[in-house]
């Protein structure tokens, strides 16, 4: 058992979210208020006794001090606000700035607010135009690759490398259906077949277009406090017991390896201070904004060997009634895509799982959760393990 001070430390209080989709009569900040205060409320606490506020930057309205602007929508004045951004990744990570506040006592209740409106804030075409700034200026701008194109590269490689096939990769994309159907938050519900997946338009070769994340407006949020005060609120608590973080690169034209991910190492590092093994695990969250980042983190994550995600997928191991329901509220390819948004979904899903109140998608008697996020193309990596609180 590990006896890492922060295992077990702090817990996630209060969570709030918005459906994902679109939320035309709501801006950024208005998306970002609405889960703020779901999360206050959830917990039990009054936004008044919030004393560090903690957001994302938008894309749809970038103001330069962020968290300090949507504190003062709310009428709100923390001791600390902070703007993080690590990508995909943030949610997760943020979760070590919350315990340097809270157990040395500078904070005692940690909200974390992230949303944006990206389809009907910003649409299509500007989103599209925003992927094209992420490149590195002389090595990857020059040849315009988007976003997408991007992780195409991890995609090709991985799946040279390991034999994991499209029909593994489409497949990955039709488990998250099958649990977006169980959620009526979720942005696409209906049914989904590998053969639709390989028939959709390609976007960036191997990727068709259902391998991609959609464009959504959507929110979520947490309100994070120690254990020993959360014991005292309006549910459970739900402990952090293992973290593990890491960052490779900027642009991917510096990267190591595209056939792996150091999700190897921030991995191994968050199940070392949890002191739980894979085989604990009850339920997980992986970062999917491309269908093949699931199969290949799986294997990062050492939940089947490399080259086995596929086949892992193929063997039901993640669907509804599976060994490892994997991303149960229908993951970033069915649920939304609204930036950073994306990955806080993951864990206030995982504190849902694990407080009993997931309704049809409930995994029985879940004790344990998982959550794996990525930001950045597969630069920056976050793992987390949460349980009951013991």
């Amino acid at each position: 058992m590990s006896t890492h001070r922060l295992r077990g430390a702090l817990s996630v209080a209060g969570i709030g979210e918005t459906a994902g989709g679109h939320h035309p009569e709501r801006s950024s900040v208005q998306l970002h208020a609405e889960v703020a205060v779901a999360a206050a409320r959830d917990a039990g606490v009054a936004l008044s006794d919030v004393d560090c506020f903690i957001t994302a930057n938008s894309r749809v309205q970038p103001f330069l001090y962020h968290a300090e602007m949507v504190a003062e929508y709310l009428g709100i004045a923390p001791a600390h606000c902070l703007t993080l951004n690590t990508g995909g990744s943030t949610s997760a990570a943020v979760l070590q700035y919350a315990a340097g506040m809270l157990l040395t006592g500078q904070a005692k209740h940690v909200l974390v607010a992230k949303a944006d409106n990206l389809a009907t804030g910003m649409g299509k075409t500007a989103t599209i135009e925003s992927m094209a700034t992420i490149g590195h200026p002389q090595y990857e701008s020059p040849s315009g690759p988007l976003i997408p194109a991007l992780y195409a590269l991890f995609a090709a490689r991985y799946m040279y490398e390991t034999g994991v096939t499209a029909e593994h990769v489409a497949l990955a994309a039709v488990v998250d259906r099958q649990w977006a159907a169980l959620n009526p938050a979720a942005q696409y519900r209906s049914p989904l077949s590998v053969d639709e997946v390989l028939e959709s338009k390609m976007i960036a070769d191997p990727l068709h277009l259902l391998d991609c994340a959609p464009i959504s407006d959507a929110g979520s949020a947490m309100l994070v406090t120690t254990t020993e005060r959360a014991r005292d609120l309006r549910w459970p608590p739900i402990a952090l017991l293992g973290i593990g973080e890491t960052h490779d690169f900027e642009h991917v034209s510096q990267a190591a390896d595209l056939g792996r991910t150091s999700a190897v190492a921030s991995g191994e590092t968050a199940f070392a201070m949890a002191g739980v093994s894979r085989s604990d695990i009850d339920v997980a969250m992986v970062y999917d904004a491309f269908s093949f980042i699931q199969p290949m983190q799986l294997e990062d994550l050492g939940f089947c060997g490399r080259g086995e995600g596929g086949e892992f997928i193929a063997s039901g191991a993640t669907a509804p009634g599976g060994a490892l329901p994997t991303n149960t509220h229908g993951g970033v390819l069915s649920h939304s895509h609204a930036g950073k948004s994306s990955s806080l979904f993951q864990i206030t899903e995982a504190v849902a799982q694990l407080r009993g109140n997931c309704g049809g998608r409930q995994v029985p008697d879940a004790q344990l959760a998982l959550v794996h996020t990525e930001g950045g193309i597969l630069a920056s990596h976050c793992t987390t393990i949460f349980g009951r609180d013991q």
